[in-house]
């Protein structure tokens, strides 16, 4: 008797938790055993991440559960260091802190991205990066607590740096980050005394001429005007020298202190890949055919940011599908399906997607969209991107919680309070217990330095 064929997803994000959802209800238990490989036990949609820092939505309800939704694949809580395709071997280290190697028939690369840093002084020692959940919420206590800290002291020089904000990259993630966290930080300043909207700096810093290049130059302009609007300081055409310390210094003279340094400046494909044999590009992405399996191996099939998959919606033959959420659920459903027909020795299909369009939040009730051509702006964009994107929300049990998340906020107004003791749970057991802090556990930073936080701490493996 056949044993099943052994399917491994290396990566729970968006193309690895769709994949294997796909597969669950195409093919029989008795055809083939899944099983998911990812260090976290949850899949996060990360264009809900700017929502979830703000409280408009609650950072619980933008993660899926893997154990929940994949109730019949198998899964492995780790990061996987090495993939040897001439072995058919995965090597993962686990979360009990072992090591295992998982055989396979067939694997799904789907690893991710993470973020992009530069050799910039102090950027590890100083920044954050805006790509999970964890992240997220930090953000979040952080800006709310530089308010409270800001509001004792009486020091200036402190308090413009506390109340003085910088996101580096004018991506997505980068403008949405920053302009519902300023919306957020704003909206609570009606609470402090001594602190005003307008004494509330947010600067952001891009390298590149335009933001959001996937909208356009027109609707671009349009983004940037909206951001001067809300008195955030736009700088284009600008690089950053220094970060040491917090002292942030540009290439065009400007310097000043901030205690909250947010990396924004684009994603690289996943560096585990490094440790395969997997053939790749000169950016580092798994090479991939139009059936999104990986050039030269029939069985292994890659998708998502790590991968090069060839447009075939473009008329230039070396034009590549984006690193988009857009893509990868598609991209998904594609390759669950070639899998399916794969292990059942049907033809492959090929990848292809028009593009539909782009969707941004610029803040509460502000946003930008274009969809198949159509621009839109303000209030209706807005609607646009949370319209879109509850919909692709996996399952009604997180689309129905989101909802209620932005009703009640609708009529109750969003929390704006601090939890920053989550970032050091055990502090005040260590003082008044007068134990000694193990070596390691982080520590409240003082007022006015910032948290040592690892840059690319969203990265899957």
């Amino acid at each position: 008797m056949a044993r099943n064929t052994r399917i491994v997803v290396v990566g729970g994000g968006y193309v690895g938790m769709y994949t294997a959802l796909r597969l669950q209800k195409k093919l029989r238990r008795s055809e083939a055993e899944i099983t998911v490989i990812d260090p976290q036990p949850h899949m996060t949609y990360q264009p809900f991440l700017p929502e979830a820092a703000a409280g408009s939505i609650e950072p619980r309800h933008v993660v899926v559960p893997l154990r929940k939704v994949l109730k019949k694949c198998h899964h492995l809580t780790g990061r996987v260091t090495k993939i040897d395709h001439s072995q058919r071997e995965v090597t993962a280290e686990l979360s009990a802190g072992h090591v295992t190697t998982v055989g396979y028939d067939v694997l799904v690369v789907a690893p991710g991205s993470v973020a992009r840093t530069l050799p910039i002084p102090g950027l590890a020692e100083c920044g954050i990066a805006f790509k999970t959940v964890g992240e997220a919420i930090y953000l979040r206590n952080h800006v709310l607590s530089r308010l409270d800290a800001a509001a004792t002291t009486i020091d200036p020089a402190l308090r413009r740096r506390l109340l003085t904000f910088l996101v580096v990259g004018g991506g997505y993630a980068g403008i949405e980050a920053l302009a519902e966290l300023a919306d957020m930080a704003r909206y609570a300043s009606r609470y402090y005394e001594n602190i005003h909207r307008e004494d509330i700096r947010w600067v952001l810093v891009e390298a590149a001429n335009r933001i959001m290049p996937e909208v356009g130059p027109k609707m671009g302009r349009y983004t940037v005007e909206r951001l001067l609007d809300a008195d955030i300081e736009v700088n284009l055409d600008t690089r950053v020298k220094t970060l040491e310390g917090g002292h942030v210094v540009l290439d065009d003279g400007q310097s000043f202190d901030t205690d909250t340094i947010i990396w924004t400046a684009g994603v690289k494909p996943n560096p585990m890949l490094e440790n395969t044999d997997l053939p790749r590009d000169e950016r580092g992405r798994v090479v991939c055919t139009t059936e999104l399996q990986v050039e030269g191996l029939p069985g292994v099939f890659c998708a998502g940011d790590c991968a090069s998959v060839p447009d075939l919606s473009k008329d230039d033959p070396n034009a590549k599908t984006s690193p988009s959420a857009q893509h990868a659920v598609r991209q998904a459903k594609t390759l669950a399906d070639n899998i399916v027909a794969h292990i059942r020795q049907r033809p492959l299909k090929q990848y292809k997607h028009n593009y539909a369009g782009s969707v941004a939040s610029l803040g509460l009730y502000k946003g930008v969209a274009e969809i198949y051509g159509i621009k839109l702006r303000g209030i209706v964009a807005w609607f646009m991107h949370r319209t879109y994107h509850v919909s692709r929300m996996p399952t009604w049990n997180r689309r129905i919680r989101i909802v209620f998340d932005w009703t009640g906020a609708l009529f109750l107004g969003r929390e704006v309070v601090s939890l920053g003791q989550i970032n050091d749970p055990r502090a005040d057991f260590h003082r008044v217990a007068g134990g000694v802090r193990p070596a390691g556990q982080a520590t409240q930073p003082p007022i006015g330095e910032t948290a040592p936080d690892r840059v690319a701490a969203g990265g899957r493996a």
